[in-house]
């Protein structure tokens, strides 16, 4: 099943504690269907000293969230996403609010 976010889009967060935040996509995860979005869902995590990190400490980084929870942005709001086949045979990822274009998923055929 084709998804509906590629990394570098940007995203409003849908569901959970984040819910209506904007930022973009840091990785895809395709087969946990997971996504990581920049500032979003930031987790904690409390460092020993050790050798190699003597001062030890407190540590944040975003964790990733499902799929579903995200939807991309356009014009400040969330639209879903249609697959289109253009003339020349290449296939693209269209804006369901707008009809705006968001990126190329295949080329134009040979």
């Amino acid at each position: 099943m084709p998804k509906h976010v590629r990394k570098g889009d940007q995203v409003i967060v849908t569901q959970g504690s984040d819910r209506g935040k904007i930022g973009e996509v840091i990785r895809v995860y395709p087969k946990e269907d997971r996504v990581i979005v920049r500032g979003i869902a930031m987790r904690t995590k409390h460092l020993k000293p050790t050798q190699k990190n003597p001062q030890g400490g407190i540590y944040t980084k975003e964790s990733a969230i499902h799929i579903s929870n995200v939807s991309p942005v356009v014009d400040g709001k969330p639209t879903r996403v249609r697959f289109e086949t253009k003339d020349d045979g290449s296939k693209v990822r269209v804006a369901a609010r707008g009809g705006k274009e968001l990126s190329v998923v295949c080329g134009p055929r040979k």
